[in-house]
């Protein structure tokens, strides 16, 4: 039996394919930290994550035409990206030990809120993309949207500290 025009299909049902899927992926990261916690979580969120950093990696070197990006290139994909997915991410302070990230809107909006495993994916993205360009990445999500902040504080450390790192460390190909 096929759809026809009636209520239903005039209904101001407040549904699309990205808030279903927004809405598919709070849950899931719900449903995993409700059952294995937030660390285990964090941990599959990684997995995906990285599988994405390596492809959107990929895909903005054969698109300007390099086999690795600088310095600089890393930080301009990483406001670039978030900013493709509606993120509003911004360098606060970039050289050649660290990029420091602002960010006023996070791409899963309020779907990301008591979410906190889902930052994985933005540490994941950007950790798996700046250590595959520049050997090294430490990320460290000082501020969360997810946590209750009000906005994301993200720190992308390029030189591996002499101590036991802070956040999540990735190392390139």
């Amino acid at each position: 039996m096929a759809a026809t025009e009636g209520p239903l299909t005039q209904a101001d049902v407040p549904l699309n394919r990205d808030t279903f899927l927004r809405s598919l992926l709070r849950e899931l990261a719900g449903t995993l930290e409700d059952v294995v916690g937030l660390q285990d979580a964090s941990g599959y969120i990684s997995v995906v994550g990285a599988s994405i950093g390596r492809q959107i990696d990929s895909a903005y070197k054969s698109e300007i035409n390099v086999d690795k990006l600088s310095r600089d290139d890393v930080a301009d994909v990483l406001v670039d990206l978030k900013r493709r997915i509606e993120g509003d991410f911004y360098i606060i302070e970039a050289d050649d030990t660290k990029i420091v990230l602002g960010n006023n809107a996070c791409p899963f909006g309020e779907y990301v809120e008591g979410r906190p495993s889902l930052c994985m994916m933005t540490s994941n993205v950007f950790g798996t993309i700046a250590a595959n360009n520049l050997g090294y990445a430490n990320v460290v999500i000082e501020k969360a949207i997810a946590r209750g902040d009000t906005g994301c504080k993200v720190v992308v450390n390029l030189v591996q500290p002499d101590e036991a790192p802070e956040g999540r460390e990735y190392f390139g190909d």
